[in-house]
């Protein structure tokens, strides 16, 4: 064989290989670009009542809505508890709040308390290979004890699968009143560190408490420590005057950085938590909102929200992602009017119902509890549909792992993929619920709550929270509102939930704890 053959030969099969990788490379593209982008849009203190989606009259909520009518649209969509820390634990571990003694309201100041070991939601898709961010409330917990501020925050989102966060530290009400960056507080001023106290003010800082007519919002109970833009806040904290945040503009901050985040990360399959502060106190509605609803704060930044989550739908569309991305919307728990200020939400309520026809709210194991709004949109992938399914936002971690092609079976998370992309309708078979340490049992249309006693009403933002000295048994079914308690008129389903939730709640659940039928 001559040589110019060779050298023929030679050029063919080079040529051959690059033509190969190129194909391969375009392939691998092509499968990277397949995967769906997902968002999780989270509302803090949303009630099944208080959107138009979901029946409410007095105020529209055009942008959620359209998520509502373009996609699913769940009446038996529910968070694991009744109040925040649980249910953002339960949503990104995919384990129940109640087997983590730590899973309860915190401080401020409270440690991490998902640990940096343990399997998450971002974690997953990061494997997979998807950028992963948080944007909005954390209150999850920072550090290991004892934080510094004035130093990096470690460990926290970022160490538990998040690439990039931007947060606030607990909640709106609560000190530290500034932004965490990848666990950076931004502009912060070294010259003016900050120090945070839950339970001694600092030397000469002024407390709601002893001098309100430094307030714009008075307090109603417990919110009446140091005064941050005018607002009685709960925690004492001195220090990192540039740092802290504008409450009337956080919405709008908020809402940027999640924008942004989709304009940088487009060309990648991403998963955003936003993490929306509203309706939570303090409300704090942006001037452009202020007064729109006729029903006080509440209402209005309720409006604000839904203003907000239009305009980030409008990014995704604009920067040509919003089909191949996966939207899930949902709130963290019940809704209460009076939680801390006085701010008009009770006395401006007029015909609004925020749970709906459903019986308690925040703190409460009655259904307005845990039931929540509760939506899937996927544009072009997702018909619209309204599903009666049984479905937990603990249920996404491992329904997301099936969607990106892996499995996740070390959690109490259930595979519900195709009840979530409207393939099927069967749910959930069991769900234990929680409100403030107590657990009850949601199975088919039945719920238990098992007989606690205490008092019945928190007087403190009159919810009633489903403490009896009998237990309660509801065919939800028929009795949505919960009015007609079937324990004596049907001792044997009374037995078989009873049985089911002692099993249900496993060796954690010790003999002084369980509750014997009366």
């Amino acid at each position: 064989m001559n040589k110019l053959v060779l050298f023929l030969l030679s050029t063919l099969f080079m040529v051959s290989c690059a033509k190969n990788k190129k194909q391969t490379a375009e392939v691998s593209q092509t499968e990277t670009t397949k995967k769906p982008n997902i968002v999780v849009i989270y509302l803090d203190d949303l009630g099944y009542g208080d959107l138009s989606a979901y029946g409410a009259t007095e105020l529209q909520t055009p942008n959620i809505d359209a998520l509502a009518n373009g996609g699913i649209r769940f009446t038996n969509g529910y968070a694991s508890s009744a109040t925040c820390t649980p249910s953002r634990y339960a949503l990104l571990t995919g384990m129940y709040p109640w087997k983590n003694k730590n899973a309860k309201i915190l401080p401020g100041t409270a440690p991490l308390i998902i640990s940096t070991e343990q399997q998450t939601l971002p974690k997953m898709l990061k494997k997979q290979g998807y950028q992963t961010a948080i944007v909005g409330k954390w209150h999850l917990g920072l550090g290991t004890g004892n934080v510094n501020w004035n130093e990096r925050v470690s460990p926290g989102p970022n160490e538990v699968g998040f690439d990039e966060s931007y947060i606030l530290a607990a909640t709106q009400d609560r000190v530290p009143t500034v932004y965490i960056k990848n666990g950076h507080v931004v502009n912060l001023d070294p010259n003016d560190p900050i120090e945070v106290d839950y339970k001694n003010n600092f030397e000469g800082q002024p407390t709601g408490k002893d001098n309100p007519e430094l307030t714009t919002m008075k307090w109603h109970h417990g919110h009446n420590n140091s005064i941050v833009n005018g607002i009685p806040r709960i925690g004492y904290m001195k220090g990192g005057e540039a740092a802290k945040w504008s409450d009337v503009d956080m919405a709008d901050h908020f809402l940027e950085k999640a924008q942004t985040y989709v304009k940088t990360h487009k060309n990648e399959p991403f998963f955003l938590y936003y993490a929306m502060q509203q309706p939570h106190v303090p409300r704090t509605p942006h001037p452009r909102f202020a007064g729109k609803s006729g029903m006080g704060p509440r209402g209005d930044v309720i409006l604000e929200a839904d203003w907000c989550i239009g305009e980030f739908i409008k990014t995704l569309e604009e920067e040509g992602v919003l089909e191949n991305t996966l939207i899930v919307f949902s709130s963290d728990n019940g809704p209460v009017l009076n939680d801390g200020y006085y701010d008009d939400a009770d006395t401006k309520i007029g015909n609004h119902t925020p749970a709906g026809v459903l019986r308690g709210g925040k703190y409460s194991l009655f259904e307005a509890g845990t039931r929540m709004p509760f939506i899937t949109y996927w544009k072009g992938n997702i018909k619209p549909t309204t599903s009666d399914a049984l479905v937990c936002q603990i249920d996404l971690l491992a329904s997301l792992a099936k969607l990106v092609g892996t499995e996740e079976t070390t959690t109490d998370s259930k595979d519900l993929l195709d009840v979530f992309l409207g393939k099927s309708n069967t749910g959930r078979e069991h769900l234990i619920i929680e409100a403030t340490s107590r657990t009850a049992l949601r199975s088919g249309d039945y719920i238990y709550i098992p007989a606690y006693g205490g008092k019945p009403l928190n007087t403190q933002v009159n919810i009633e929270v489903g403490n009896s000295d009998v237990p309660l048994l509801y065919n939800l079914k028929g009795d949505l509102s919960q009015k007609n308690n079937l324990a004596e008129a049907n001792p044997e389903k009374l037995k078989e939930m009873h049985e089911i939730f002692v099993k249900l709640r496993g060796e954690d659940f010790s003999k002084t704890e369980k509750l014997e039928l009366k």
